[in-house]
């Protein structure tokens, strides 16, 4: 609510807090001035001693004019008894007090309102995304890649195991053998013959 006031006096009111947790605020500066002012300039200065100068408007009755300080991304606009800044990809460390200033250009005189109690922007931080670099290669063809080394990999296993085995029995016909050297028989063993020696028939001398 602001007061009536007397000619050549220009009042300014703010909303005292703004919370910003999408880097976006819009700061209304509320003003009463009841002179004959023509051209008109508002400004908004961060810093409780208004050091730094963050957005500009000025208009007349046929233009507006607006500009901003590098360091920050604003936009000033008018409405009837109103000055509104637009402020967007606010940081942490732009948090601070900003005061609106009115003031009339012309004609004289110069007139503008003495400092009013600012506004507080508090600007939360934004939590650090971590972006997961993403692959040149389509997901598609590593799939099929994948699928192709797997077979292959199955393929050899199964072509050494089938060797494996077929050497291993080809090794064991090798060494099995059968013992052909005859054997005497149990009542010719203490006979005085070799173990060597073949076994005589005596049948064939019997008559």
């Amino acid at each position: 609510f602001l007061p009536s006031l007397p000619e050549n006096k220009i009042l300014v009111a703010q909303h005292p807090l703004l919370i910003v947790a999408n880097q976006t605020a819009t700061l209304v500066c509320n003003y009463t001035y009841n002179g004959t002012g023509k051209e008109f300039r508002a400004s908004l200065h961060k810093g409780t001693d208004s050091s730094v100068g963050v957005c500009f408007i000025s208009w007349n009755t046929t233009q507006i004019i607006t500009n901003s300080n590098k360091e920050f991304n604003c936009q000033g606009d008018r409405d009837k008894d109103k000055v509104i800044f637009n402020l967007w990809n606010m940081s942490a460390n732009q948090t601070d007090i900003y005061f609106c200033k009115i003031e009339v250009m012309y004609p004289p005189p110069y007139v503008y309102n003495e400092k009013s109690n600012g506004t507080v922007i508090h600007v939360k931080e934004t939590p650090t995304q971590i972006r997961v670099p993403q692959s040149a290669i389509p997901l598609w063809i590593l799939s099929t890649v994948t699928g192709i080394l797997a077979l292959y990999s199955m393929l050899i296993t199964a072509v050494f195991i089938n060797y494996w085995q077929k050497s291993k029995k080809n090794m064991y016909h090798q060494s099995d053998y059968m013992n052909m050297t005859p054997r005497h028989p149990a009542y010719q063993k203490n006979k005085g013959y070799p173990s060597y020696a073949p076994t005589r028939d005596y049948t064939a001398y019997r008559s």
